[in-house]
């Protein structure tokens, strides 16, 4: 029985973890970031790397205050370079897509903290990083937030002049 389960959901975290981003985006927030909470007590900080970048990925969104998110977004970002640079168990290559969006996430922190040359950091990171999105609506909505933020930031809207599609919808 425990085997069937298992083969029906290969991995009951991620699966626990989009549940409750559906709640989110049920416009619950404050129970997200709740359950969010109490599953990463139950991960830990030295849990499954990919399912710690997942889990603080979202748990940032919920929070209210600018710090709290970029220390989320942060943890994520950390989990997500033990998966790519093989510190951790896990394909290396199953990460690289995460990349764009996690410094186009940071980048928006920092301009929320003020700290502009922080923020272009990031957002310089994530057009390097962003050869490796697919061309699905995912890759051209995050491609089209980096455009629109480096407009904020005043700098060139996209690498190489490439069309970067409409915004991805959250």
């Amino acid at each position: 029985m425990a085997e069937r389960q298992e083969q029906a959901a290969p991995d009951a975290v991620l699966t626990r973890i989009g549940q409750v981003v559906m709640l989110h985006h049920g416009g619950d927030r404050e129970e997200a970031r709740s359950r969010f909470l109490d599953l990463w007590t139950e991960i830990g900080e030295d849990g499954d790397p990919l399912h710690r970048c997942t889990l603080a990925h979202y748990l940032a969104d919920t929070q209210d205050d600018p710090d709290d998110e970029l220390a989320w977004d942060l943890r994520a970002l950390s989990a997500a370079e033990e998966l790519a640079d093989g510190r951790a168990d896990g394909d290396p290559a199953s990460v690289q897509g995460f990349f764009p969006s996690l410094h186009l996430n940071l980048a928006a922190d920092y301009v929320k903290l003020g700290r502009a040359e922080a923020a272009r950091s990031h957002l310089r990171r994530a057009r390097s990083t962003a050869g490796s999105l697919a061309d699905d609506g995912y890759g051209e909505g995050v491609r089209s937030a980096i455009s629109r933020l480096a407009l904020r930031l005043g700098e060139e809207g996209t690498p190489g002049g490439d069309g970067w599609g409409p915004p991805r919808q959250r």
